[in-house]
């Protein structure tokens, strides 16, 4: 897999070169994914996305939906490439997890607006909080959604101080899930190669 710094059809690979690929390299990509999944408390997960795991998450979608047609491929590139950080931001998949239905029902309830309260905060520098959900609001009044979308936008002295070995903080100072927690070193060096 080429990373270009642009998912574009042409630098994706076709279903036949994916299928050989995925073979050798799908145990990397599931550690690297692995890595830049962080657990903040017992119940929500931050995935932070990369140009790599985007781009394995669109040829995973080509492959299982066996779609060939260029159009059908620029609809997966538009709908996952806004995912891929853009030099000055990270970007994530936020999942909320209660395994038991009436728990999860209960819990969203109680966690309305919990990814407008979740935040990155660098060694020396001021929280940033999440932009969530640019492409569609996921909470109503009643509930939030298992899943939200979010970017975290760092300025060029948290980028430097970053590239430097700052700390730095998960956290969620939603009123009902209080928590925070620092950022594996290693987690943090793969993070960190996002930024320019």
């Amino acid at each position: 897999m080429q990373i270009t710094g642009n998912i574009t059809p042409e630098s994706l690979m076709s279903l036949e070169q994916y299928h050989k690929w995925r073979k050798i390299h799908k145990a990397d990509l599931l550690a690297h994914r692995k890595l830049r999944s962080i657990h903040l408390g017992e119940h929500i997960t931050l995935q932070f996305e990369s140009e790599k795991t985007i781009r394995y998450q669109i040829q995973e979608m080509l492959r299982i939906e066996k779609i060939f047609d260029e159009e059908g491929i620029a609809q997966e590139i538009e709908v996952y490439s806004a995912l891929v950080p853009s030099g000055s931001n990270w970007k994530a998949t936020m999942l909320i997890e209660y395994p038991d239905v009436n728990e999860r029902k209960r819990e969203l309830a109680r966690l309305v607006g919990v990814e407008h309260r979740m935040f990155v905060e660098v060694e020396g520098h001021a929280r940033v909080y999440a932009i969530a959900d640019e492409d569609l609001d996921r909470s109503t009044d009643e509930k939030t959604s298992a899943v939200h979308f979010m970017r975290f936008e760092l300025s060029d002295a948290m980028k430097a101080s970053l590239k430097a070995g700052a700390a730095t903080k998960l956290g969620c100072d939603h009123t009902n899930y209080p928590a925070h927690m620092n950022i594996s070193e290693e987690a943090l060096a793969s993070l960190a190669s996002d930024l320019r």
